[in-house]
């Protein structure tokens, strides 16, 4: 049996990088996502970009959501 890679598996997190802006609301920016281990003890953090400050967000996937043109 093939094993999943964590392409093919649903992501337990999504990763962001936040930047807080003065007199305006923080700037969210996805960069990434987390897949559980297989023994669920901890997490592979697959990202596409890295934070200038170093703080990583760590928020729960939600699917995107399709737009109805």
């Amino acid at each position: 049996m093939a094993k999943k890679t964590n392409q093919t598996m649903k992501p337990t997190f999504s990763v962001y990088t936040v930047e807080e802006r003065e007199g305006q609301d923080s700037f969210w920016l996805k960069i990434g996502a987390a897949f559980v281990h297989k023994d669920g003890k901890g997490y592979n953090l697959v990202l596409q970009a890295l934070p200038t400050d170093g703080r990583l967000v760590l928020r729960e996937y939600k699917e995107p959501e399709v737009s109805k043109d």
